[in-house]
């Protein structure tokens, strides 16, 4: 059977009007304002729906691990309403100011300790910091090789084939298993839970570690420090430029740009 672990990140709605958020007094978080609710990475949902799709194909468990401060139980729950098998949630303090160094460190160390794996699969970025650097962190402290962007992926005994995305179409890239892929949102969306599957989902059980419960012997000190975080002011100048006639007006604008030395 294959195993595969999906790292699944809870985040603020990416599609919440800019105008909900403030930033701390100290300039160094985002504050969501009332009625914005959490949501699973949108990326990383991209990438539960790749290990679904390979379910479909052959015998697999698919196990979620998900890691922050606090993790909303009802959103989380989703991953298994869906298809996952297995849920590990890993809660500490530790995750408040935590940086992709931080958490690759511990997810590799949560996904060691979940036992056997073939596959791990993440989003290409998460949707609240766009940084993109997990998942090639936890394949690098894995010790396993790391594939990027994929928008397809096939898996064929101990090996893996991906469909990588580029500028001008895609390319194609194997490795043998065990593997770690970012999934690209050309995939697809995550399908859609079934009332059953809610329910189910309700009282499936699941796993809660404390960092102290991964054998982490590394010290849990962030690589990367925040020194302003700010909601940039945007000034917008507009000045009409009229004429009698379209012409009139096109030749006028003309002018305009080049006294500006635009053209």
């Amino acid at each position: 059977m294959l195993n595969i672990i999906v790292c699944v990140k809870v985040v603020t709605d990416p599609e919440a009007p800019a105008s909900t958020f403030k930033i701390d007094p100290e300039g160094k978080h985002a504050l969501p304002g009332p009625g914005v609710p959490p949501v699973n990475n949108p990326y990383d949902e991209n990438a539960l729906e790749a290990a679904l799709t390979i379910k479909e194909s052959q015998p697999t468990r698919i196990t979620i691990i998900s890691a922050a401060k606090t993790v909303p139980r009802a959103v989380i729950k989703k991953c298994l309403a869906v298809g996952a098998d297995d849920l590990v949630i890993i809660e500490d303090e530790a995750f408040e100011n935590a940086d992709s160094y931080v958490t690759a460190s511990l997810l590799a160390a949560a996904i060691i300790k979940t036992g056997t794996f073939h596959l791990v699969l993440t989003g290409r970025m998460a949707a609240d910091t766009n940084a993109g650097q997990v998942g090639h962190g936890i394949a690098e402290i894995l010790g396993i090789a790391c594939m990027t962007d994929a928008r397809k992926i096939e898996i064929s005994e101990s090996k893996i084939k991906i469909a990588r995305g580029t500028a001008d179409g895609y390319n194609t890239v194997e490795s043998t298993l065990p593997c770690l892929v970012t999934v690209s949102n050309e995939v697809g969306d995550l399908r859609q839970a079934t009332i059953k599957g809610l329910m189910a989902a309700q009282k499936h059980p699941f796993t809660t570690w404390k960092i102290t419960d991964l054998n982490h012997t590394i010290p849990v000190i962030p690589r990367k420090r925040i020194q302003k975080l700010f909601i940039p002011d945007r000034k917008v100048n507009c000045e009409i430029i009229s004429g009698e006639t379209i012409e009139e007006s096109g030749t006028n604008l003309a002018i305009k740009l080049r006294k500006s030395g635009l053209i």
